[in-house]
């Protein structure tokens, strides 16, 4: 996966190269994300342009830790051959304030609940979800938890058996 690392109103740091340790370690647990033709655009940056992102595009007049726009089906993702032209997955946006708020409140580096908030946007690019059913939503905690781990980043949920991932 070809990514197109944006960084506004995010401090100095490794964060292209997280970008690119999350995008492998998710296509590591769902395959379909390991397509070399696959290209994902990654914005890291502040509150207010998540908030107005989110109010656009998804009418929710709110910040958020995270968005994602996907450009492609779940169905096209999985038909997508290996051999061919780049394909726009789609685009992903972390809010800085969001998420080191976050981090803060979990007790956790800031670099991790990014690494994690990136896993989570490229499985909802991929067209897992975690509003429509209980068991989606467990599924796709599984698939974040495996990918954190080949991280190295502890499970963001708590204690939870990831072997059947």
């Amino acid at each position: 996966m070809e990514l197109d690392i944006d960084l506004e109103d995010w401090p100095s740091g490794r964060w292209e190269a997280l970008a690119a340790r999350a995008a492998e370690a998710a296509g590591e647990v769902a395959p379909e994300l390991a397509n070399a033709r696959l290209a994902v655009s990654v914005l890291f940056t502040c509150d207010e342009e998540v908030h107005a992102l989110n109010r656009e595009w998804r009418d929710r007049d709110k910040p958020t830790n995270v968005l994602s726009f996907p450009m492609l089906e779940r169905g096209e993702l999985l038909a997508l051959a290996p051999q061919g032209p780049p394909v726009m997955l789609g685009d992903i946006a972390l809010a800085h304030g969001t998420c080191a708020r976050e981090a803060a409140e979990k007790g956790v580096a800031l670099e991790d609940h990014a690494a994690h908030l990136l896993v989570h946007g490229l499985l909802h690019l991929a067209g897992h979800d975690h509003v429509a059913s209980d068991a989606e939503a467990e599924a796709m905690e599984r698939l974040e938890i495996a990918a954190l781990a080949k991280m190295g980043i502890p499970d963001p949920y708590g204690d939870r058996d990831t072997t059947g991932v």
